[in-house]
Formats: structure tokens, C-alpha cells, sequence
């Protein structure tokens, strides 16, 4: 059996590792692997930036191939020493218990038979064919695995192709975010060099996480084709063999054929947007807070009814009378109004002053809520924080954090709708006080508490109306 495994082994460096036939006018590459001519062309006609070996990957920098004419003298004396082999099994099989010739074949046991094997109790009701009839019918069976490796193969080189376009794509995102951070951090002054670094190494690290996780997709789906390719190597070669000795090897190799068959999944590649925090602390910022100011005014239709809105829609006041009959859209329970116009995109910062409110809250809500989850005690969809007598709570957070921020007279909110973002900031010296980070998937807009207690709360506009 030596020589058979040696005349294996000769086969073997005889296939292409595309078409996995005998190599046709082979060719040789820079890193040493063989190839039909017409098969590597094809491979590389597919690839635009880079020409890279589809055996180890090898960038190769130019597509010069090589003409191999000692190669295919090889390929046609391991033909011929095929051949020969085939002609020595057909001459050599016998069954083993009789010492008769194999001349049937069993369809339900997948096994080779002489006449006296077929008996009642063991494949009497078996389905037993000629050897002939069989070999032809599992040629058949035999040639359609054939084709449906070389398609899940193809299609696995066609994988491996795009994942590698999806890394370069997953670098230019990189690059094009770093290019927005780097443009965002250009109008902000020296304080800021910190943020951008952090920022920077976020997202430099979520690259390499999923570069990481897109390389380990490579790398199954290289190990799939591997195996793939094995498999029908060791079909191309079952299918060389003698009736007799092919039939003996099917059994094993559908069971081994049905779980090669199941190709790793595809790991979809998104780049997340990396969050970064820019604090409006310095005055240089004034520029930007003046570019995204927006003249937010009081929606009257959500008042409760003992606020008292000025004319201009800017101020509002608690009093202890009713000032009008409650709509089907107004707070009835708490003193509250929401302020207009909703946000659905962009940046926007306007501005508040409490002045000296022993209480109040302040920040956007979900604009399409009702008015029952509005009134909730634990409503979702806000986020706010709250002044109490002498230090901030941030609404839905844990109630015994407090931020560490002393009393402010007016209070500044910018919100970045794509980034998720909701910032708020002691005015006029602008420190930052809180930033909330979520997921915004329908309009929002202001909101006002205005606390049970007649000290006026002013919406600062663009032309700084009086109350």
C-alpha cells in the first residue's frame, strides 16, 4: 500500500487549489504555488488594489507567472501511474469472508458484496444492485457533491474577497471619523487635548476590535475553503478509483460531506460612532454656543393651568390661581410646559435663567408622548436635571447621587441629536454640570418644571426678551 500513498501524495501536488482539477499549462507565482494559467488570471482579475496568492495570502507586487514544464510532465506521468493502479484494484478485489468476487452492491448499507453475502438476514430485504449499476449511479451522485463544492468554494473565495474590501472600507471610516474628531477639536482651544486623545483611542480601539473580529472571520472562512477543498481533493481522487474500491469509501464520505457543508457565519461590519464629550468651559467656545443658539419659545397647549406665560412666550410664572382651562395635551399634575420648536436632527443650545428658584427642572423629553406618560412618576423618555434647595439630582438616576456643582443662576443646554447627546452647563461661566448619553428615535424638545413658587423662569433668545 506504500505506493498507493505515495502516488496520493503525487496527486495531491498535481490539483490546482482553485478549480481543484489537474493543473492546465501550469504556472508558478512569487511565493511558490502553482496555479492553471486560466485560474490564477481569473482570480486576480477580481482583485483591483492588491494581487494576493489565494493559497497563503502573499501579496504579490508583480503578476508575473512563471511557465512550470516540469510540472505538467509530472502531472502527465501521475495520469498514467493512475491509471495503472486502477487497472491493478479491479483485478485484486474480493470479498474477505468468501474470497469471491465483489460483483453487488447494498444502496441501504453502502457496501460491497459477492453472491452468497446477500442472505436473508443481513441484506435480504436490502436494495441490492450490480456493481455496474452502482458505480454508475453514485458517479452520478458524485459529480453533483462535485459541483456543489466547487460552488461553495467559489463562493467562499468570493467572501474572502469582500471581507478584505470591508477592512480597507473599515479604514477609511476609521480615517474619515478621525478626520471629523480632528476638525471638531480645531475650534476648541489647548483645554481640550485630552478629550481628543481619549477620543482618539476609543476609536482606535473599536477599529482593532472589529478589524480583530473581521481577520477571525477571514480566518474561518480560510479554514472552511481549506476544508472544502480537502474534501473535494479526497472526492476528485475517490472518484479515480476502481468501482469497486470507490464504493467502498462513499458511505464515510457523505457523512463527512454533510458536516463540512455548513459555512461560518458572516460578521456584518459597522463602524459605531465614537462618543466624545467637548465641555463648554472657555469663552473661545462662545462663537459655537452663538451658532447653535436657537430662539426656543413656550408651548402654551402644554401649560398646567396655574402657569402664567408672558405674551412673548419666554417667562413663565407660578400662580395660585388658574389661569386657563386645561387642553387634552396640558400637565395637570405638576407645574410643567414644554417649550417649542422639536428637534429631530442637529445641534442646539438656548438658555435659562432660574435666578434664585429654590426649585425647578430643566431638559428635553420625547415629544410624542401622551399626556398619561408624561404625568408618570417615573416617566421614560426624559432626561433632566433638578435643582433642590441646595444641590442638583439628575432625573432617573440614582437619587442619593448629587452633583458636585454650586447654585447657578442660569443654565445652558446643547443638545447633539445624531451623537445622543444632552449637555448641561453653569452660565455664565460655563461649567459643565452633567451630559446625558442616549439613543434619540423620534423628536424631542425642551422641558420646563417651574417649582410651586412665584420667582419667574426666562427663556434667554436670541434678542434676550424681558419678562
Amino acid at each position: 500500500m506504500a505506493h498507493v500513498e505515495v502516488l496520493a501524495r503525487l496527486q495531491k501536488e498535481t490539483k490546482c487549489p482553485i478549480c481543484l482539477d489537474d493543473l492546465t499549462d501550469p504556472v508558478t507565482v512569487e511565493c511558490g504555488h502553482n496555479f492553471c494559467r486560466s485560474c490564477i488570471k481569473d482570480f486576480w482579475a477580481g482583485q483591483q488594489a492588491t494581487s494576493s496568492c489565494p493559497v497563503c495570502r502573499h501579496q504579490c507586487q508583480h503578476r508575473n507567472l512563471r511557465s512550470n514544464a516540469q510540472l505538467g510532465n509530472m502531472i502527465e506521468t501521475a495520469q498514467l501511474l493512475q491509471g495503472m493502479e486502477n487497472k491493478r484494484q479491479e483485478s485484486s478485489t474480493s470479498c474477505e469472508r468468501h474470497n469471491q468476487a465483489l460483483t453487488l452492491f447494498c444502496e441501504d448499507d453502502l457496501q460491497l458484496l459477492c453472491d452468497q453475502c446477500v442472505e436473508p438476514e443481513s441484506h435480504g430485504r436490502h436494495q441490492v444492485l450490480s456493481i455496474t449499476e452502482a458505480a454508475s449511479l453514485h458517479r452520478k451522485h458524485l459529480q453533483d457533491y462535485s459541483k456543489l463544492l466547487k460552488w461553495e468554494v467559489k463562493e467562499i473565495q468570493g467572501l474572502m474577497s469582500a471581507l478584505n474590501k470591508r477592512t480597507l472600507t473599515l479604514r477609511e471610516q476609521a480615517e474619515a471619523q478621525r478626520s471629523q474628531l480632528t476638525s471638531e477639536c480645531e475650534k476648541l482651544m489647548q483645554f481640550l487635548d485630552q478629550e481628543e486623545r481619549a477620543a482618539f483611542s476609543r476609536l482606535e480601539d473599536e477599529e482593532m476590535r472589529l478589524e480583530k473580529r473581521l481577520l477571525d472571520n477571514i480566518a474561518a472562512l480560510e479554514h472552511h475553503g481549506s476544508s472544502l477543498r480537502d474534501l473535494l481533493r479526497h472526492l476528485m481522487l475517490t472518484g479515480e478509483l476502481s468501482e469497486a474500491k470507490m464504493l467502498s469509501t462513499v458511505k464515510d464520505f457523505y457523512l463527512n460531506c454533510r458536516r463540512q457543508l455548513i459555512s461560518p457565519s458572516i460578521f456584518p461590519v459597522q463602524l459605531r460612532r465614537v462618543e466624545y464629550s467637548f465641555p463648554l468651559q472657555y469663552s473661545a467656545l462662545q462663537k459655537v454656543i452663538q451658532h447653535f443658539t436657537d430662539n426656543v419659545t413656550l408651548d402654551l397647549k402644554t401649560a398646567h393651568p396655574n402657569l402664567l406665560i408672558s405674551k412673548d412666550r419666554t417667562c413663565v410664572t407660578f400662580t395660585k390661581k388658574r389661569q386657563r382651562i386645561p387642553g387634552s395635551s396640558s400637565f395637570t399634575k405638576s407645574p410643567v410646559v414644554l417649550g417649542i420648536p422639536h428637534f429631530n436632527s442637529g445641534r442646539h443650545f438656548w438658555e435659562v435663567q432660574v435666578g434664585k428658584k429654590p426649585k425647578w427642572a430643566i431638559g428635553i423629553c420625547k415629544a410624542d408622548s401622551s399626556i398619561g406618560e408624561r404625568q408618570s412618576p417615573n416617566p421614560w423618555g426624559y432626561w433632566r436635571i433638578v435643582w433642590q434647595g441646595d444641590s442638583f439630582n439628575v432625573s432617573g438616576a440614582d437619587p442619593d447621587s448629587r452633583l458636585k456643582a454650586a447654585r447657578a443662576t442660569s443654565i445652558g443646554v446643547f443638545l447633539d441629536y445624531e451623537l445622543g447627546e444632552v449637555s448641561f452647563y453653569g452660565m455664565p461661566e460655563k461649567c459643565h454640570l452633567y451630559t446625558f448619553r442616549d439613543t434619540f428615535s423620534g423628536p424631542v424638545c425642551p422641558y420646563f418644571y417651574i417649582g410651586p413658587q412665584s420667582e419667574p423662569l426666562r427663556l434667554c433668545s436670541a434678542t434676550d426678551s424681558e419678562c
